[in-house]
């Protein structure tokens, strides 16, 4: 009998809550839970924790008395003090790991709180999204007690002050259980190089005594994990080296621009299983084959909420303002992007994320990624968002038959009107102007608001082809080479000058 074929004893489906209930009763419970191990914290005494549990329902007053945050706002007034050593701040105890997220948005590393109770919910909800594999056809089991192949930061966390920091897949590899040891590669000692092009050199030199059934990772870093093992030693695609490679685990970027180069190194078809795993917490994955999207977690260790994208909401930058619409799980709809708002066992409370999502299907609870809210162009009215970008480069590398692995975009004033700029990276043979007409084209039929603007004041769309290459080199020379860092969608004030003088450089 394989391992997923085993029934689920009662006991543990219940420890995992296998069948939680309506959706607004989970999130109801979880709030309650949070409330009550924070409520004698300084944050949980400040807004009044024990009044809020008071109520039959706790979660409309928990939003009238609690202010939304985002990471500027609660570091600045609450989770410094955390860094400091002073405990039950926003969370009971003191925090010993911080994950050090800068997004892709700028270079200043942020501070995010981990807690062992934040650990064990991520742990639990993976454990839940394993057991989900079950619903899955023709899935090979045997694969699934190979190894798994997690490309993540480094192990070796900096030490602080009284607490330890680094990449939150750093901090994950370094508690990883006891028993998921023997199947976890690249295994400690390499896990541990800060050096992210040593690293690639020790899991390649590694590569042919591994048996991997798992790859885990942000596309780019596999892809280029992948290349570096068949060029070695001399392949035709990886599954020469790793036969029982059945899995691809992806997160943090839209994997579809990826996919035509990805699936050139393969010998056969994988499963792809997408989730939604920030330094904030475990928030979605995905729990069914072909699935549109991604299950949030609604029973564990995040109360969500969910604000409307819209310029009632936020302001031209991207910033939430004060009087922004709130609403709870079972108040959103399908169809609509709305910016994230998360309280978690880690002391983040109504935590604007900075990730935009929207339901395909609301009454299993399932969303996709659209973008950011401060990656998005509307320079003129043509509210652009990452989701629109993605589609439009996944429908000319169709028609070009071409792999565009890579893109940034950014927005530039031109003659007395705007333009946009697309840097694109392609190894592959193509003409730019063909490739600049697809992306236009694509952008018109996926977004009316863009089609009218370029009959107005958006002019121009400008296109630069660079190598997959180049984008690498500039995110290494931002010191963000590997684990879960992601090229920037849209490219802005500083880092777009920076990325300007850049390609300025590479291309004399």
């Amino acid at each position: 009998m394989g391992l997923l074929e085993i029934p689920i004893p009662k006991t543990i489906a219940r420890t995992l809550k296998l069948h939680p209930g309506p959706q607004r009763r989970q999130q109801g419970r979880v709030l309650k839970k949070l409330l009550k191990k924070a409520r004698y914290t300084e944050f949980g005494q400040t807004y009044h924790f024990d009044e809020i549990l008071l109520h039959k329902h706790p979660e409309k007053i928990f939003q009238r008395l609690v202010p939304i945050f985002d990471y500027d706002s609660i570091y600045a007034q609450w989770w410094h003090r955390t860094l400091d050593g002073i405990p039950d701040v926003c969370w009971p105890g003191k925090i010993e790991y911080f994950a050090l997220s800068s997004g892709t948005s700028g270079s200043a590393s942020k501070y995010i709180p981990i807690t062992n109770d934040l650990m064990r919910g991520n742990r639990i909800v993976m454990i839940k999204q394993m057991l989900t594999l079950r619903n899955y056809e023709n899935i090979p089991v045997k694969s699934i007690s190979k190894g798994w192949l997690m490309l993540g930061g480094s192990t070796d966390l900096q030490k602080g002050p009284g607490y330890y920091s680094g990449d939150l897949s750093g901090i994950t590899a370094k508690k990883v259980p006891f028993w998921f040891s023997p199947f976890y590669k690249p295994g400690k000692k390499i896990a541990r190089t800060k050096d992210w092009n040593t690293k690639l050199d020790e899991i390649v030199e590694q590569a042919p005594h591994w048996d991997i059934g798992f790859v885990v990772g942000v596309p780019a870093w596999i892809q280029m994990c992948m290349e570096m093992v068949i060029e070695k030693y001399q392949l035709n695609n990886i599954h020469e080296i790793w036969p029982n490679l059945a899995f691809y685990v992806h997160g943090g970027v839209a994997f579809n621009p990826y996919k035509k180069g990805f699936e050139k190194l393969l010998g056969k078809p994988l499963t792809y299983i997408e989730t939604y795993l920030a330094s904030e917490g475990f928030i979605a994955y995905q729990d069914r084959q072909n699935g549109k999207g991604m299950k949030l977690s609604t029973n564990e260790h995040i109360f969500l909420e969910f604000v409307p994208f819209n310029s009632r909401n936020f302001d031209p930058e991207g910033n939430i303002i004060n009087s922004a619409q709130t609403l709870l799980l079972d108040e959103a709809e399908e169809g609509t992007d709305y910016a994230i708002l998360l309280s978690t066992s880690a002391g983040a409370w109504r935590y604007l994320i900075g990730d935009t999502v929207r339901f395909t299907d609301k009454k299993r609870s399932e969303i996709v990624i659209t973008g950011r809210t401060k990656h998005f162009l509307s320079l003129v009215g043509e509210h652009l968002s990452v989701d629109n970008m993605n589609k439009a480069i996944q429908l000319a590398g169709q028609q070009l038959n071409i792999s565009i692995p890579e893109f940034t975009v950014a927005g530039i004033p031109y003659e007395s009107f705007f333009a946009h700029h697309w840097y694109v990276a392609c190894d592959d043979t193509v003409d730019a102007e063909s490739l600049r007409l697809a992306i236009d084209n694509n952008l018109k039929e996926l977004n009316d608001d863009y089609a009218v603007e370029r009959k107005s004041a958006l002019k121009a769309v400008l296109l630069t082809v660079l190598s997959e290459k180049n984008f690498m080199e500039f995110m290494e020379s931002k010191g963000k080479l590997g684990g879960q860092h992601k090229f920037p969608r849209v490219m802005k004030g500083k880092m777009l000058e920076e990325w300007q003088q850049f390609i300025a450089s590479v291309t004399i």
